[in-house]
């Protein structure tokens, strides 16, 4: 082992900025982690995430070998023994129930790991189930279904322009927080407030005065889930002040006819009414987006999971259309990244509606079912009922709407067996853990968010610690676990080779690869050689030439999403006298439910307090700082309330992620903090029915004094 200092290069994983990070080690010890100043796209920015990445890899509570659950205890197995348990286990299971008696839940951290991107596919088709869920449904859903039925692919996602735009508008997102979502941002705060310094204009609309809003030109409250009542106003004054402009695009668009005569009863009277935002300024704030050169709207979280999260997110693409923002430098554009480039053919377009789940007959996409669903399916018998579980770096428990319900569920299950390094909340049920190498022992490409970005670049780091012996990558359970089911299912299975050769053949036959650019020949071999990766550009118009539709025509009136504006135009709010609309909220140092068991991102002032107006607490006879207990339907936690005049009136918020303090979790750190789970108030009934994504903001509550 050598003494000396040793500098590495490498992409954060903890959030969907991938921040380069400048790693020093001496040994087995990390000496420092910094930013990566030669990074093309952080230069050098880092968040307090990032530092973390060392206690991951030195947690005591991080599993290195598989374990297997007696009773209440948790016994260290081999790979040997565990691969037999998970491969006869779900092999008995599917013969004697059917193949669908077994489910997959895939979490939001998986998405963060090639290994599992690459690899996972391959293992579920062996299980051959239909019973596919994933954080999708708690999350971005609405993003990618109203990408596929419009340009014709899921992850066909125009970009903000942010670095060249002169007027950008966020709804329901919060970038200074999240470190842009479905918009790879590193450095947003220094990035938004450019906008600013050029001349331009910042708008944040939210319930909340986030701290996007507080660097933001200008901040509208709005209220919880009438968003699509604004969006649809604006669309209808961009139609009848004359303001839709002329593209490039026009010709390559159908049903703006349709749109315009859906949207004709949508006045910005009745957005006022439900939203709290005056007609003048929703007028206003269309006018000046339509004026503006270099101007988009982005909208993330806040208008996704919602009730009309699928309409507000189809909205948003039409409102751009009519700018002329999308497609065109400082609007929205497609990335244009070294792998997995969309264009028309490009796999995992995605499907709608192919069927339905068993119980309340919500609608799958892309081969999965809404995770409001997944407790139903476990907990409810007959054909088809769900009695296994397979979890991939995922927490339900935590993250899932209707917590109770979903606990409920995985105690009842007959297996389940988790790939993950926590004994967490969910995993806490499990029969069997199965888990991954660190972070820090395996090499690292980003799949997933360098099609999200907002500048273009490619870079592969290789692993910073050689793993101990007997340990294993995700990737290689995968194979192990999918090689003996398919052995006792009699079918056949392939074990892949490494993710990284998978993806260096991706390269090679993608849009900068040697056969298409000739003149880069990008390949593996040349971005490995690139430890602070390859700047591949500005984002650029390319839509054009990338619209996979059927006839390569925009499809601005989606027959699914147009109907829909019915169950928006007869909504009826019905709410009690003393109810407030619940909201979620993030964290600069937080990441949903697995960034609480690292004393540097949990220490200092406490951030799982609830958020409260002053004038409700008053209304109510509460004390700031004092305890109280908020109900939904579904159930009640306590907690601390803090009075703030960040909310709206009517609007209480209380974070994501928390509530680890229950029985059999191994997280020594998390069990320690005192917030609660905010999705034990959340409803599994209060859903987006369109496309059956969670609502997870504005849930009606009620609070009282403990």
């Amino acid at each position: 082992m050598s003494d000396s200092i040793q500098t590495h290069f490498r992409a954060c994983h903890l959030c969907e900025a991938i921040c380069g990070l400048e790693i020093k080690t001496q040994g087995d010890d990390i000496i420092s982690i910094k930013g990566d100043k030669n990074d093309p796209v952080s230069h050098g920015f880092i968040c307090p995430k990032a530092t973390a990445i060392a206690d991951i890899h030195n947690d005591p509570d991080r599993l290195r070998m598989p374990h297997k659950r007696e009773g209440d205890k948790w016994l260290e197995i081999t790979w040997d023994e565990a691969i037999e348990i998970a491969a006869q286990n779900i092999a008995s299971i599917q013969q004697e129930h059917g193949n669908d008696a077994v489910g997959f839940f895939g979490g939001n951290p998986g998405v963060h790991n090639y290994g599992n991107l690459t690899h996972g596919p391959a293992f579920r088709r062996v299980v051959r189930t239909k019973n596919h869920f994933s954080a999708t449904s708690l999350d971005q859903l609405p993003h990618q279904l109203t990408s596929w039925a419009m340009y014709g692919h899921q992850f066909a996602l125009p970009i903000p322009d942010v670095d060249q735009t002169q007027m950008m508008v966020i709804m329901g997102g919060n970038p200074l927080a999240s470190n842009g979502s479905i918009m790879t941002m590193p450095n947003a705060p220094k990035r938004l407030k450019a906008i600013k310094d050029r001349g331009g204009k910042l708008v944040v609309i939210d319930p909340r005065r986030t701290e996007t809003a507080n660097i933001a030109s200008q901040h509208l409250f709005i209220k919880p889930g009438a968003d699509a009542y604004v969006l649809m106003a604006m669309i209808n004054t961009l139609f009848t002040n004359e303001l839709v402009k002329e593209t490039h695009l026009s010709d390559y668009t159908k049903g703006l006819d349709t749109v315009r005569a859906a949207v004709s009863g949508f006045t910005l009277e009745r957005a006022e009414a439900e939203s709290g935002i005056s007609v003048k300024q929703i007028q206003n704030l269309t006018e000046e987006l339509a004026n503006t050169d270099k101007a988009v709207l982005y909208g993330r979280m806040g208008v996704s999971v919602q009730e009309f999260g699928a309409l507000c997110q189809w909205a948003i693409q039409v409102i751009n259309i009519l700018i002329g923002a999308t497609d065109s430098v400082g609007g929205a554009m497609l990335t244009s990244p070294a792998f997995a480039y969309v264009t028309n053919g490009a796999p995992g377009a995605g499907h709608f509606d192919r069927f339905k789940s068993r119980v309340s007959g919500l609608p799958e996409f892309s081969g999965e079912l809404p995770a409001v669903t997944l407790a139903e399916e476990i907990l409810t018998p007959g054909d088809g009922q769900i009695k296994a579980m397979v979890t991939i770096a995922g927490n339900p428990v935590i993250s899932s709407a209707n917590s109770s319900d979903m606990e409920r569920a995985f105690e009842s299950l007959d297996f389940y067996v988790a790939f993950d390094f926590y004994i967490n909340a969910t995993t806490r049920h499990a029969n069997l853990i199965l888990p991954p190498t660190s972070p820090l022992e395996h090499d690292h490409f980003d799949i997933a968010f360098l099609r999200f970005a907002v500048h273009n670049s490619v870079r592969l780091n290789p692993a910073i610690f050689e793993p101990q012996k007997g340990h294993l990558h995700d990737w290689e359970a995968f194979n192990l676990v999918g090689k003996r089911l398919a052995e006792l299912k009699n079918i056949d299975f392939k074990p892949l080779p490494a993710p990284a050769d998978l993806v260096d053949h991706g390269i090679q036959n993608d849009v900068y690869g040697p056969a298409q650019n000739p003149t880069m020949s990008l390949t593996m071999a040349k971005v490995k050689a690139a430890p602070h990766g390859i700047d591949l550009g500005p984002l650029k118009p390319s839509l054009t030439t990338r619209i996979a539709t059927k006839d390569g025509l925009i499809d601005c009136a989606p027959g699914f999403l147009i109907n829909d504006l019915n169950r928006l135009a007869d909504r009826n709010v019905v709410t009690g006298k003393n109810d407030l609309l619940l909201i979620g909220r993030r964290h600069i140092r937080s990441n949903n439910s697995w960034m609480h068991n690292y004393h540097r991102l949990v220490k200092g002032k406490p951030r799982w307090q609830l958020m409260m107006h002053p004038d409700d607490l008053a209304s109510r006879g509460l004390d700031d700082q004092s305890e109280v207990i908020i109900k939904s339907r579904v159930g009640e936690v306590k907690t601390i309330v803090i009075a703030t005049d960040e909310l709206m009136p009517g609007v209480v918020s209380l974070p994501h992620g928390w509530g680890h303090n229950k029985k059999g979790v191994k997280l020594n750190i998390a069990v320690q903090q005192q917030g609660v789970n905010c999705n034990e108030l959340t409803d599994d009934k209060f859903i987006d029915q369109l496309c059956g994504n969670a609502a997870l903001n504005g849930v009606p509550v009620t609070v009282e004094a403990a």
